[in-house]
């Protein structure tokens, strides 16, 4: 966690929260309120809610507002030096966002970015046929998009 709060941000307002989960308390219900899909976090010790808010960071009048930028970057902070430790750590979208608000008592004005899983890799047998081929193959990224040029450049 200490390199997700050493992440670049606007001004130095670090607006992402983090709600760490790993008790027998708190564990289940984050595991009720994931996706079917993401049935292989069930397993994970640790499950991190990110949270943010807008007012926590810069907002600048041409409607940048950076909470949600600068979240991002804390986040991918955290899943670098996760994986330098030796640890899987899985950002999911699929998630009862309302249900984990309540579970938790997150205030309305908060957004619930991504839910990430955290913990050291398992049996690769847990997983369905599908996983298990995704985690047998090489990585591959989709081509960059087009990247679009001006005149001026």
């Amino acid at each position: 966690m200490t390199a997700a709060t050493l992440a670049p941000s606007c001004a130095n307002k670090q607006p992402w929260r983090f709600v760490v989960t790993q008790s027998e308390d708190s564990l289940p219900r984050v595991r009720a309120r994931l996706s079917e899909g993401n049935y292989w976090a069930q397993r994970a010790p640790v499950i991190v809610l990110v949270i943010t808010r807008d007012d926590l960071d810069c907002r600048l009048e041409d409607d940048r507002n950076y909470a949600l930028f600068d979240t991002g970057m804390s986040v991918m902070a955290m899943l670098t030096q996760a994986e330098a430790e030796g640890l899987y750590a899985h950002p999911m979208a699929g998630f009862d966002s309302a249900g984990l608000r309540g579970d938790f008592a997150i205030d309305d004005g908060y957004r619930l970015v991504t839910v990430i899983a955290l913990g050291y890799p398992g049996s690769i047998e847990v997983l369905n046929e599908k996983h298990q081929d995704a985690e047998r193959s090489a990585r591959s990224r989709k081509p960059l998009q087009e990247v679009v040029k001006f005149d001026s450049w």
